[in-house]
């Protein structure tokens, strides 16, 4: 049984929720986030806190579901989110131009990326991506995106990676 619904959501000042029926929007300074809430959870907001309860019994696991993405919401409008990628591998670099970011990794052509709307790409040094959005899903999901254009091999750990991932390393084959 889920307990994550149990716990309120506070909604920071700065951050303005508001609840249409079933459509939910969170807006911030960093933007505006919206959502539509499953029929089986009900929302109610008192003062600066949000309080989730499922209507039946099958709709537990989907209460703690909405908190945390509600949660997320609340977070994104209000802090954003971001994500660390680290190019590692002789002559890996990327470059970022306006909304596209071009990637050397060791192909025999250089890939372009497109960001998806709302997501920025910062460039600390040329083998260090910073991705920032308000959005925590989209933001994952093009840092996959950029992952899986060279994942990390297990050999040499060349590739792209979290920077708070681990690569596991292997040995060499022997003769």
């Amino acid at each position: 049984m889920s307990r994550v619904a149990n716990s309120p959501v506070n909604v920071p000042n700065g951050v303005e929720v508001k609840l249409d029926g079933r459509d939910l929007s969170v807006k911030g300074s960093k933007g505006t986030l919206t959502m539509t809430v499953d029929e089986g959870v009900e929302i109610t907001q008192e003062d600066n806190t949000l309080t989730f309860a499922a209507k039946s019994s099958g709709a537990v696991a989907m209460s703690g579901t909405t908190r945390a993405l509600v949660n997320n919401m609340v977070v994104g409008v209000s802090d954003g989110f971001e994500r660390k990628l680290v190019l590692n591998g002789v002559g890996y670099r990327a470059a970022v131009q306006g909304k596209k970011l071009n990637l050397t990794v060791g192909l025999s052509h250089p890939v372009e990326f497109e960001l998806p709307e709302g997501i920025s790409a910062e460039m600390p040094s040329q083998t260090e991506i910073v991705l920032k959005g308000i959005d925590k899903q989209a933001l994952g999901q093009a840092a996959a995106k950029i992952r899986s254009v060279r994942p990390p091999e297990p050999y040499k750990g060349k590739g792209i990676r979290y920077a708070d991932e681990y690569v596991r390393r292997k040995e060499a084959k022997k003769k």
